[in-house]
């Protein structure tokens, strides 16, 4: 019997520990997707104890707590910080089948040292010791990133955002590491959403202009893209629930935008006319700057609208979505592809059952010189655990490139969570390793070892072609 978490920790065979130990373990990380607040990392953060930084934004641990029937006031509620660390403690070992075990325990493994597994039992001792580790210099923000072997990072910043933090960390001689931010323009083209007309009256204040004209619309994004360009920026981020096309013109547009300025009803093709101009506007613009542009798909956000009016979003109360949208995006990505104007695409689904769709649209529209230039991209929140991971690795070895694949990204809000890469390294190894073992491809060590670091490192730098 294998003791748990060893060093062997998710590797079934010798070929599988041979790569991971040798070609995978020591690469290191361009986390080109991520929740880190940028401000934290210009200001350095220390943490005041453990719930802060591990509990704290996690809504995998919080939905977690609440299936074992811990109550709010512990999950996100008034409980002080270390009641709701033991509240955690108790719910640790229900977990078991969760990835959130195998995460809790890397984390309080490679960052703390701690081999106990939380319990009720251990969770005093963890909590004192990790409390007192936080208190170290090598525990703040930076240090944790540094310590992780990252070499650079992409935060989410909306296009009204001043950068600030970017602009320091950009000035900043003593911090190696790359810290760039990534556009996520979705409350652009989020018509139908509140706020949005509160949102253009930010960007107006930004761009110090009026915006009356769809013309001027585009214009104002223009001037953002531009900006984050300028810091960096190669990549969006777009979070489309759910995709849609419809056909129309700048006019149709700026018609639904008068209206919505107006703050009148807006019907369904109006929507969907306006997101869709909105979308084709953008993706040119990323194509003539050479950026990446990531689609994530098939996510039912804020189900509880209870919860959400007490909580907000981005808190645990989301779901897949079966909606069929195989159709509006071929649709999208044709249009652009008319005038050559597809950029390098990343394609993201929550539901494990769109990989092959999204995997041979991404076929549709590879080309122009760029290795993998469409991508199926890694398995995303639900489906960042063993079996999602292989389930995308197998679906792209099947239908594309493996070899060309951009591999791992945290998604996270967490400095504690670059054990993920390690996580999704094991998992890498152990499939490529069963095949040479079943003799399903070649025992060339260099050959698939080469692979290994291409997917775990090498292929991001080149893909998003940032300086790191």
């Amino acid at each position: 019997m294998k003791s748990f978490m060893d060093e062997s920790f998710l590797l079934t065979n010798p070929t599988a520990e041979k790569l991971y130990h040798t070609y995978a373990k020591e690469m290191p990380i361009f986390d080109y997707h991520c929740h880190l607040s940028p401000q934290e990392i210009a200001e350095n953060k220390t943490y005041r104890n453990v719930t802060e930084i591990w509990l704290g934004g996690d809504h995998y641990k919080w939905r977690a707590m609440r299936a074992n029937g811990v109550d709010e006031k512990y999950v996100t509620g008034e409980a002080s910080d270390k009641d709701k660390f033991m509240k955690w403690a108790e719910t640790a070992p229900a977990c078991i089948g969760n990835p959130l075990y195998h995460w809790t325990h890397l984390e309080l493994r490679r960052y703390f040292g701690i081999d106990a597994l939380l319990s009720p039992e251990t969770a005093e001792e963890i909590w004192e010791e990790c409390n007192r580790l936080l208190q170290k210099d090598e525990f703040r923000a930076r240090a944790l990133i540094a310590r992780s072997n990252v070499k650079g990072l992409c935060t989410t910043d909306d296009p009204v955002d001043s950068l600030q933090y970017h602009q320091a960390l950009s000035e900043d001689r003593d911090f190696p590491v790359k810290v760039y931010p990534a556009f996520r323009p979705d409350k652009s083209f989020n018509i139908d959403q509140p706020g949005f007309v509160e949102w253009v009256t930010k960007l107006e204040t930004i761009i110090g202009g009026k915006i009356q004209t769809f013309a001027d619309f585009k214009e104002a994004l223009q001037q953002r893209i531009e900006f984050f360009h300028s810091m960096g920026c190669r990549l969006s981020d777009h979070a489309l629930d759910p995709i849609v096309y419809r056909e129309g013109t700048d006019q149709d547009a700026h018609k639904v935008l008068q209206k919505a300025l107006r703050k009148e009803v807006l019907s369904k093709e109006e929507t969907e006319i306006f997101k869709t101009q909105v979308m084709l506007f953008l993706g040119r613009a990323y194509a003539k700057r050479g950026w990446v542009m990531q689609l994530h798909l098939s996510s039912i956000r804020n189900n509880s609208a209870r919860m959400h009016r007490i909580l907000g979003p981005d808190t645990g109360f989301d779901s897949m979505d079966d909606r069929a949208y195989g159709r509006a995006l071929v649709a999208f990505l044709s249009k652009l592809d008319e005038t050559n104007h597809v950029p390098k695409t990343i394609l993201y689904s929550l539901n494990p059952t769109d990989n092959d769709l999204l995997a041979t649209i991404a076929g549709s529209f590879q080309g122009g010189g760029v290795p993998g230039k469409m991508q199926l991209g890694s398995g995303w929140w639900f489906n960042d655990q063993k079996d999602g991971m292989i389930r995308q690795m197998v679906a792209l070895a099947n239908i594309g490139l493996l070899s060309q694949f951009v591999g791992m990204l945290t998604d996270s809000r967490s400095f504690l969570s670059y054990t993920r890469h390690e996580y999704f390294r094991r998992i890498l190894c152990d499939l490529l390793g069963t095949w040479v073992e079943n003799g399903e491809a070649p025992n060339d060590l260099e050959l698939i070892g080469g692979m290994v670091q291409n997917i775990c490192f090498n292929n991001a730098r080149d893909y998003f072609d940032v300086k790191l």
